[in-house]
C-alpha cells in the first residue's frame, strides 16, 4: 500500500497551471496542497467562472449515508468508480465500508491500480488480448490483488482463455456469467444460455466461475415488479449453479447487481437468497450516490420512496456568471456544453450571487433553456433581478457526466471556503 499512498500524495505536488478551469490565475505555479492550504474562498479568492465546487458538506453526508445503509441491509458495497475517476474519493469510499471499486473498461482498472485499489469489479467482458496479458502480469506480481470480470458469451470465454493462456497466467482470473434482458444491453437472455457460458468456463484452466451479476436499469421500461422479477432470476441463476456444484471450491459466491435507481428492490431480493455452500458475496455497484445531482438521480433514488431510510444530498453546484442581458426575459451565462452535463437535462437555476455586495438569493423564474459550447440560455421574467456580473449557482443532473469535464474540482464548505481538491482522470 505504500505506493498507493504514494501515488495519492503525489497528488497534493501537482502544480497550479493552464490545465485546471476556473482556479485562481495567481495561483499559477503553486502545489496542489499549498493552494488547499491557504482557504481561499470559492467567490473572492481569485477563482474564474465558470468553476465546479463540491460541497464538503455533501460529500462527507452522501458517504457517511450509503455506508450505514449497506451495512443495515446486508450488502457489501463496490461503487462504480467511473462515475468520478478520482481515486481521493475512492480513498474515502474504501475508509467508509467499500469492498472494492467497480469499472467498466481496462483503462479504468489500470488507473485504479496505479492508486493501490486491491479488489475490483470490472463490470464488462473483458475480451481484449492486450489488457488480458497485463492483468495476468497484475495478478501474478501482487498476490492480494482480486479482480472479477463478467462472461456473457461463449466466445469470450475462448477469448479470455487464449489470451491467459498466451501470457502463462500463473492465478485464474475470476469470472461472473451476467444475465441481460430481451431488448436491454449486454449479458445472456436465458438460463440456458447463462449454463452454456458457465460450461465454457468450467472447461478453461484459466477462468474460475465465482457468481453471477448483471445490471437491472437496463431492463427495458424498467419498474419496480419487472426489476424484482428479473432480480429473482439473476438469484435464480446463482440457486441452480451451485446446487450442481458449480461453485465447487471457491470461497465466497459472488451476486451483484444494484445501479443508483434500484439498491433498495436489490437489497429486498438479495435477502430472500437462500443459504448456499459458500458465503454469498452480496456486492451493490451504486456509483451516483457519493455526490447524487439535481436532476437523474433526485427523481430516480430509492430514498425518494423511502424517505424514513435517510436521503442524499447533491454535492454538485456550478458557478456561472451572466455575461449578457441583450433583450427582456432572456439571459446569457458564460457555462455551456463544455462545463455542464446535459444528456439527462439540462442545469437548474438555484441561487445568484450579487457582484455588488456579494450577497445571496433564490433565483426565482429562471430556466435554462439551453446549451451551446460555452453558453447557457436563460428565460427569465422581464423584471427579474439578476445583472451582468452575477454568480449564477447551478444545479445538475448526473454525475458520470459531470466529472469528466473537470480535471481539478475545488470542495467547498458551505461558507465558501475551499478545503479541497478532486483531481480526476478521464
Amino acid at each position: 500500500m505504500a505506493a498507493a499512498d504514494d501515488a495519492l500524495a503525489r497528488l497534493a505536488h501537482d502544480r497550479i497551471d493552464h490545465r485546471f478551469k476556473g482556479l485562481p490565475p495567481d495561483a499559477e505555479g503553486l502545489a496542489v496542497g499549498a493552494l488547499a492550504a491557504e482557504r481561499r474562498c470559492l467567490f473572492t479568492g481569485g477563482f474564474t467562472t465558470p468553476v465546479l465546487a463540491l460541497s464538503t458538506e455533501a460529500l462527507d453526508h452522501n458517504l457517511a449515508l450509503m455506508e450505514r445503509w449497506s451495512a443495515e441491509h446486508g450488502l457489501t458495497f463496490a461503487p462504480h468508480g467511473k462515475t468520478s475517476m478520482a481515486p481521493q474519493l475512492f480513498e474515502r469510499q474504501l475508509a467508509h465500508g467499500a469492498w472494492g471499486i467497480t469499472a467498466a473498461v481496462p483503462s479504468q482498472v489500470r488507473a485504479y491500480r496505479a492508486f493501490g485499489v486491491r479488489r475490483i469489479f470490472l463490470a464488462n467482458e473483458l475480451v481484449d488480448a492486450a489488457a488480458l496479458r497485463w492483468l495476468a502480469g497484475e495478478l501474478t506480481a501482487d498476490p492480494d490483488f482480486r479482480i472479477v470480470v463478467y462472461a456473457d458469451s461463449v466466445r469470450g470465454v475462448e477469448l479470455m482463455d487464449a489470451a491467459l493462456r498466451e501470457a502463462e497466467a500463473v492465478r485464474p482470473l475470476d469470472v461472473v456469467v451476467e444475465l441481460g434482458a430481451m431488448g436491454g444491453r449486454t449479458g445472456v437472455r436465458t438460463e440456458a444460455d447463462a449454463e452454456l457460458v458457465a460450461d465454457a468456463v468450467a472447461a478453461t484452466g484459466t477462468l474460475r466461475l465465482v457468481g453471477v451479476a448483471g445490471y437491472e436499469a437496463e431492463i427495458p421500461d424498467a419498474d419496480e415488479v419487472s426489476v424484482r422479477a428479473w432480480l429473482r432470476r439473476l438469484t435464480g441463476i446463482a440457486v441452480a449453479f451451485d446446487a450442481a456444484g458449480r461453485f465447487a471450491g471457491v470461497e465466497e459466491i459472488v451476486v451483484s447487481a444494484g445501479g443508483s435507481a434500484w439498491f433498495d428492490t436489490v437489497a429486498e431480493v438479495f435477502g430472500e437468497l437462500p443459504e448456499l455452500s459458500a458465503p454469498a458475496l452480496k456486492l451493490l455497484r451504486s456509483g451516483a450516490y457519493v455526490t447524487h445531482d439535481d436532476g437523474q438521480y433526485r427523481n430516480k433514488t430509492p430514498f425518494g420512496r423511502h424517505p424514513e431510510q435517510g436521503a442524499l444530498r447533491p454535492a454538485f453546484r456550478l458557478w456561472a456568471q451572466c455575461v449578457s442581458r441583450p433583450e427582456p426575459g432572456r439571459a446569457y451565462l458564460n457555462a455551456g456544453k463544455r462545463d455542464a452535463p446535459y444528456d439527462l437535462g439540462l442545469p437548474e437555476v438555484q441561487v445568484i450571487r450579487s457582484a455588488r455586495d456579494g450577497s445571496l438569493r433564490d433565483a426565482v423564474g429562471m430556466t435554462v433553456t439551453g446549451l451551446a459550447d460555452q453558453h447557457a440560455f436563460v428565460s427569465l421574467p422581464e423584471d427579474a433581478e439578476l445583472e451582468v456580473g452575477d454568480w449564477v449557482g447551478l444545479g445538475l443532473s448526473h454525475p458520470c457526466t459531470t466529472f469528466d469535464k473537470w480535471q481539478l474540482i475545488p470542495v467547498a464548505a458551505a461558507d465558501g471556503t475551499v478545503t479541497d481538491y478532486i483531481r480526476t482522470f478521464f
